[in-house]
């Protein structure tokens, strides 16, 4: 099978120019699926996790098509629209494209709170081709009429499923009543849930679905191990892991934001050159502690899961779980920020006796129990990982007899009617 390349794909050659000054030499398998489609006019729903190339699935055909329809934004107006959850997900997205269609001469914005509106104002005043938004202030501004959504002929919505769990499905449901009826849509979700199911079904039109497993394959290339420790002691385990020089960019979760400062205040006393991202944090506290750690003037980044996905930087070493998540799926998010675009990485957990149940989770998400680091025993207390294999049918039904009467009262249920 012959391996796909952007020209086979029918990506325009100045953007081909633009992705190869980025090294992207190969489209990603959800590229290679998703962009053809895109440039057919088709609807498109993706399955697929932040790490597999998502941003040029779409964003590459988007630019592709409005640079070859040279219809101008009149004032106020937006020719396409992307949607995202985060602020540092969409700045990461309209960088990207700025990237990507540096030699097509479009205009892009992008719009996001916990910032003065006044320089998205005065953008959305000439018009822009891309406008790249979080749901809350994008309607801000539209309710101010600085901006109009009538004339946008493409819709994306990014990590649609993380959109419902921060409450923005509202806000996501009021600005697509804005956009017109006759326009080109995509949505894009690490899981499909079924209110993110619901949501494809009122916005797009009979769309191709593409599902890349992305979790599956994320988990595949991290080396994962975990360390039986007491709540007391991690903090002292985590310093004496970082003297490994192998460790050369790391991200340290917590679960709480109180949590992150305090282990951040730590690694500093002890000379670590270290930022700190989580929600309480200004957005330009959180830009600057990003773009810090992506230059390399701090080797550690402390954050919560606020960073756990559509963090998109190269190179990270190591990804440090200092508490278990609550949520399994959180873990397969934060593993995914190393072992970017195909490379290795390795996660390192850390595993008080209390959270024995998170890390049942986690493993029984993953398919596997995690290595356990250093060759150290699995303590007792955590030996059963893997659920019981279901009894056959043949034994549950000795073990609970079907009763007749269940049968008889079925025939008058409303289930039955």
């Amino acid at each position: 099978m012959t391996t796909p390349t952007f020209l086979s794909l029918g990506v325009a050659e100045p953007i081909q120019r633009a992705l190869a000054a980025e090294n992207y030499l190969e489209p990603t398998p959800i590229q290679a699926r998703a962009i053809p489609l895109i440039l057919s006019g088709r609807d498109v729903v993706g399955i697929a996790q932040t790490g597999t190339g998502k941003t040029a699935a779409f964003g590459l055909p988007l630019l592709q098509r409005l640079a070859a329809d040279r219809t101008k934004a009149g004032p106020h107006a937006v020719r396409a629209l992307i949607l995202a959850p985060t602020r540092e997900l969409a700045l990461q997205i309209h960088d990207s494209l700025g990237r990507y269609g540096r030699h097509l001469g479009l205009r892009l914005a992008v719009v996001l709170g916990g910032v003065n509106q006044s320089r998205q104002v005065e953008a959305a005043r000439r018009g822009v081709d891309i406008l790249v938004a979080t749901p809350g202030r994008l309607l801000d501004l539209v309710n101010q009429k600085h901006i109009r959504l009538g004339a946008a002929t493409t819709l994306v919505i990014d990590e649609a499923d993380r959109m419902f769990d921060m409450g923005f499905i509202r806000d996501v449901r009021r600005i697509v009543a804005q956009l017109p009826r006759e326009r080109q849509s995509m949505l894009f979700s690490a899981t499909m849930p079924a209110d993110v199911a619901h949501l494809v079904a009122e916005v797009l039109r009979n769309p191709a679905r593409i599902d890349i497993s992305p979790a599956a394959v994320t988990v595949d290339l991290v080396e994962q191990r975990v360390h039986f420790v007491a709540e007391k002691d991690k903090r002292a385990l985590l310093l004496d892991l970082l003297r490994d020089h192998a460790m050369t960019r790391v991200i340290v979760f917590t679960r709480t934001k109180h949590h992150a400062n305090r282990v951040a205040e730590l690694l500093d006393k002890t000379g670590h050159r270290v930022n700190t991202i989580h929600g309480n944090k200004s957005q330009n506290a959180r830009q600057h502690a990003l773009e810090g750690f992506r230059t390399g003037r701090s080797r550690i980044l402390v954050a919560t899961d606020i960073a756990s996905r559509g963090i998109d930087i190269d190179d990270v070493s190591h990804v440090i779980n200092l508490d278990i998540p609550d949520v399994a799926e959180n873990y397969v998010h934060r593993i995914g920020r190393t072992a970017r675009a195909g490379s290795g990485g390795t996660a390192i957990s850390f595993c008080d006796p209390s959270e024995r149940e998170s890390l049942r989770a986690v493993e029984r998400l993953v398919k596997r129990p995690l290595a356990v680091a250093g060759g150290e025993r699995r303590p007792p207390v955590f030996a059963q990982i893997v659920e019981p294999k279901p009894a056959p049918k043949a034994a549950r039904s000795a073990e609970r007899p079907r009763s007749r009467s269940r049968f008889r009262n079925r025939r008058n249920s409303p289930r039955a009617a």
